[in-house]
């Protein structure tokens, strides 16, 4: 097949889709181009699925090659390895829009592959990667109901910006991925600086008129290039199963729904499997202890208990747990909750719980990323951990998994917009939260926690941040939007929007759907509920802590900072760390030195911080007369002695200036190794700097010595 290329401008700049040059043996694959970022994106699809309608097992992967930025990788072996964290996170952005339009029924194994294959450090190719996604597909010969586009929405004075560059990103309040289908609106993902809920719903509503020009760029693609649609065996149980599994199981769930928390709800769903599996296994030809009737019999369940629960929310506004759609449920705060911890806290909402630990650092304690735009360095960072026992489940315990990399995330954007400048706090801030429990919104959970942890901390944070998990129902023509959601209304619903911010405005959101699209009514509707919800959560918090504590834990390190030229920064390291090291071993401090010459001196110790940054302020300045300083005698000499006043710096005492008293030899009074106070009463044009022992306080070197002490050796 020859290759066929479409193009159109995007805020100023070509993108350009082109099929049928590369990755000809792919299901479906296509190049994407926007300036210098371009990124190969091919699917791929097993001919057959599973007999039953059991989970769709899709993959996206999205790999960055270093030559795409003329790198060679780091490490031994000098090539790619596993999935950075950002690789990580975009395909996560691509699995979410894409994974709800294939087909109900479609269960073929199927995979996403993209990889940047060039980036020019202006355009991130996370974009190319999804719009190059909902191409491949489109043109391939797997069921699909898209295409799904994407634009990036940023701020800057005031005004919105399409697609803004890299550099523009670093000064936009505003970072917003919007996703759209159709004219609905799929998939939200970003960050905001307390960006009021309007501006967000201005920014989508740009969003949307500029992705649906590119879904009409890839269907136009489609019909030149694509594939005609494989046809396939919609997976089902056998007829009748559901409706039987219905009679059976809706007067079990009646008993329950409307005043059950979680694990009431599990145990009512167990009655109802088990009840279903032996009294209909007869009329379906099967044994009740037969694995594939019951793996059946469950998948039929779980049809019921969706339809079910979804007729409750919607039609009778009645949710599982007994709340009213807008309620919140009930929050407990606790601080100071670990005894060593720099700060910490203990967030519990419903059966929902995180334990939040804030720990300050220095410079040397930043996340260093090599990404393919360069280094760079994070002095903000929140870890999300999910145990299994969170859930009542056993797991084999490994490294953290896509979703829990995802959801540190996401609470990390929300709590980035209020932590304080470098100026302002010279800190490294690590965050990390463990769910001890989880039904549902764990990690708006965590926002909530890391706010409190970094109060209790002393972090002075610019407000408190906390968040809100919203859900949609959508059944017949009615639909409810529901605050809180809990585990079942979200793996039931149509939609996880997770909106976190603080009293003025939105930090971060997340929008995923399992239907394929929703209308800007709706998404207002939610935004409106979800800023009520905020200020419940933030009043609760309040409660226990509303504002930063005026004073860092005692655990915690102290920073005290100076500027030395950078000129001076070689000497105050020394020949191969040898000065820096040996000021932290004699004051027990950590010192950390950038690259514009600042200093930041670390140290439970006040003392200990103002005795290094005196020790290293006098190594770097120039000795003025009059300065006092307690020095090592390093040489003597007939006519006196050196002393090292700060390390790599002497002065010469000579013999008239060391004693009121008259002195016939040095090496009467003075030793090698002695520790002499002295002062500065002459620096030369040369360098070179004279010291006086004479008329200084407590100086008695040459009184303690007895007369003749050195006679007769």
């Amino acid at each position: 097949m020859a290759a066929v290329t479409m193009e159109m401008t995007l805020a100023g700049r070509r993108l350009v889709l082109e099929t049928g040059r590369m990755a000809r043996q792919a299901h479906g694959s296509v190049l994407v181009t926007y300036g210098d970022s371009s990124v190969i994106v091919a699917a791929v699809s097993q001919k057959t699925g599973s007999e039953l309608p059991s989970f769709f097992p899709l993959t996206v992967e999205y790999r960055e090659r270093s030559y795409a930025a003329g790198k060679i990788p780091g490490g031994f072996f000098k090539r790619e390895g596993r999935p950075s964290e950002t690789e990580i996170l975009s395909a996560r952005l691509i699995d979410r829009p894409v994974r709800p339009l294939f087909p109900a029924g479609f269960t073929s194994e199927t995979q996403i592959y993209c990889m940047v294959i060039s980036s020019d450090s202006a355009n991130n190719p996370d974009l190319l990667g999804l719009i190059g996604a909902s191409a491949s597909l489109m043109v391939s010969d797997i069921p699909w109901n898209g295409p799904v586009s994407a634009v990036r929405m940023g701020r800057m004075e005031g005004g919105l910006v399409v697609n803004p560059t890299m550099d523009q990103l670093e000064r936009s309040d505003l970072d917003l991925i919007v996703a759209v289908r159709g004219g609905d609106v799929v998939m939200l993902e970003g960050r905001a600086g307390e960006v009021p809920e309007s501006v967000i719903a201005e920014a989508v509503e740009a969003a949307r008129k500029e992705a649906s020009a590119i879904n009409e760029l890839q269907t136009a693609l489609a019909g030149a290039a694509g594939r005609p649609k494989r046809a396939y065996q919609s997976a089902a149980l056998p007829e009748g199963l559901v409706e039987a599994v219905k009679a059976v199981a809706e007067p079990i769930l009646d008993s329950a729904y409307g005043r059950s928390g979680k694990l009431e709800w599990i145990r009512t769903m167990d009655s109802a499997f088990e009840t279903c599996v032996e009294s209909l296994a007869g009329r379906f030809g099967r044994e009740a202890a037969e694995e594939k009737w019951r793996v059946m019999a469950g998948l039929a369940l779980e049809e019921v208990e969706k339809d079910y629960v979804r007729r409750r929310l919607a039609i009778d506004r009645v949710r599982c747990d007994g709340r009213s759609v807008k309620q919140i449920r009930p929050i407990t705060c606790e601080v100071g909750v670990i005894p060593r911890a720099h700060g910490s806290a203990l967030f519990t909402r419903g059966e929902t719980q995180a334990l939040v630990a804030a720990t300050l650092g220095g410079d040397s304690d930043e996340q260093k990323i090599d990404a393919l735009t360069g280094e760079y360095t994070k002095s903000f960072m929140l870890h999300y951990n999910f145990p299994s026992f969170s859930v009542g489940e056993v797991k084999p315990v490994r490294g953290p998994g896509r979703r829990e990399i995802g959801h540190g995330h996401l609470a990390e954007m929300a709590l980035q917009a209020v932590i304080p400048s470098e100026d302002v706090f010279p800190y490294t801030t690590r965050v990390v939260s463990d769910i001890l429990e989880s039904n549902g919104s764990s990690s708006m959970a965590t926002v909530c926690g890391g706010s409190l942890s970094l109060m209790d901390a002393g972090v002075p944070v610019k407000a408190p941040v906390a968040g809100v998990a919203l859900g949609l129902v959508k059944y017949g023509d009615s639909h409810v939007v529901l605050s809180d959601i809990a585990g079942v209304e979200d793996h039931l619903g149509d939609m996880d929007l997770k909106i976190a911010g603080t009293a003025r405005g939105v930090t971060a959101v997340q929008m995923d759907l399992k239907v394929e699209g929703i209308s800007s009514a709706i998404l207002a509707e939610a935004f409106a509920q979800s800023r009520e919800g905020r200020l419940e959560v933030l009043s609760v918090m309040g409660d226990t802590l509303s504002t930063h504590r005026k004073e860092l834990s005692r655990f915690a390190p102290r920073v005290v900072s100076t500027k030395i030229s950078t000129d001076k920064i070689g000497k105050l390291i020394g020949p191969g760390g040898k000065t820096i090291r040996s000021i932290t071993e004699s004051t027990g401090v950590k010192i950390d030195v950038s690259d514009d010459g600042t200093v930041n001196v670390l140290s439970s110790d006040p003392a200990a911080a103002e005795r290094a940054l005196k020790i290293i302020e006098d190594l770097v300045g120039v000795p003025k007369v009059g300065n006092v300083y307690e020095g090592t005698v390093s040489t003597v000499a007939k006519f006196g002695a050196f002393v090292e006043i700060t390390p790599g710096t002497d002065g010469l005492v000579h013999i008239s200036e060391i004693s009121d008293k008259r002195i016939k030899e040095v090496g009467d009074v003075l030793k090698k190794g002695d520790r002499v106070k002295v002062k500065v009463i002459e620096v030369r044009d040369d360098g070179k700097i004279n010291l006086t022992m004479r008329g200084l306080d407590g100086q008695s070197c040459c009184d303690e010595r007895p007369a003749g002490e050195d006679a007769g050796k």
